[in-house]
């Protein structure tokens, strides 16, 4: 659709009675007439205010918003992202409108909040949109500014990302019984902030029976395939949250295949050998 351009070319101003009204001129280009229409109304002002109405309307505007996934696997679209967990992976788009006759230029300002609560700046991209992964706890702003030509920026629009500390801990025993109740061997619930893990759990004798990469996975209690006997295990783990405390971890692992419900702590022995 066409814009329609309205421009004011005489306005002379008089009474008919008692009555003010504006006599005026108004070329419009439109493809119907390129002929000044004239006009006489005591109401030129709102006539004017409602010509205006949708010129205001095609101004040009960015919207720029964050998407991620959250905790619970919903794909959120905001302006604060508080529910993150690293590595958190975000992207960042403009969302211009009415930009047809305008060549836009954009800046994305990566700031992050120090000791002191003071914004400093780590980096500037410069696309329409943009993606990056937050592997360090921490407060960032995000500046979004666009600028049409030499022209000062339009508007500024700041999204906040926080991430959160790291956190993690592990059970000291579970009961793979099928009782859908602590049938893994696995980080407990909440761990959050973890960018780096890697766990072995091993026998009396040294043997690795299970190895794993990511906190929400965990050993289901077999070896090849085959259930393990009831018996104290080994569990051996390291980990790095996004804070940069390391976390290591070096306990028993009582295996109870006839506990139901909640797993109690037991410690001491040796697993019995898988493999006689």
């Amino acid at each position: 659709m066409k814009r329609i351009i309205a421009s004011l070319s005489s306005i002379v101003r008089g009474t008919v009675g008692n009555i003010p009204f504006t006599p005026l001129s108004l070329p419009f280009h439109y493809p119907f007439t390129t002929h000044a229409i004239p006009i006489y109304s005591p109401f030129t002002p709102l006539l004017l205010l409602f010509i205006g109405l949708p010129l205001c309307s095609l101004a040009q505007k960015v919207n720029p918003q964050a998407y991620y996934t959250d905790e619970e696997g919903n794909y959120v679209e905001t302006q604060s992202v508080d529910k993150g967990d690293a590595p958190l992976v975000v992207t960042f788009r403009s969302n211009p409108s009415e930009m047809d006759d305008y060549d836009p230029s954009y800046e994305w300002h990566f700031r992050k909040m120090d000791e002191n609560s003071q914004f400093h700046e780590l980096f500037v991209r410069y696309e329409e949109d943009t993606n990056y992964t937050f592997t360090e706890a921490g407060t960032y702003n995000v500046v979004q500014k666009t600028y049409l030509g030499e022209d000062e920026p339009l508007d500024s629009a700041i999204i906040r990302v926080v991430v959160p500390s790291s956190k993690l801990d592990f059970p000291n025993a579970f009961s793979p019984n099928g009782d859908g109740k602590n049938e893994k061997y696995k980080a407990k619930e909440g761990f959050k902030g973890i960018v780096s893990f890697h766990g072995v759990i091993i026998n009396r004798w040294g043997q690795k029976l299970f190895e794993w990469d990511n906190p929400a996975d965990g050993w289901d209690g077999n070896f090849h395939g085959r259930p393990v006997r009831e018996g104290v295990y080994y569990a051996i783990i390291n980990a790095k949250g996004a804070d940069g405390i390391e976390y290591k971890f070096r306990k028993d692992v009582n295996l109870l295949r006839h506990l139901s419900g909640e797993t109690t702590s037991s410690g001491g022995g040796g697993g019995d050998n898988p493999t006689e």
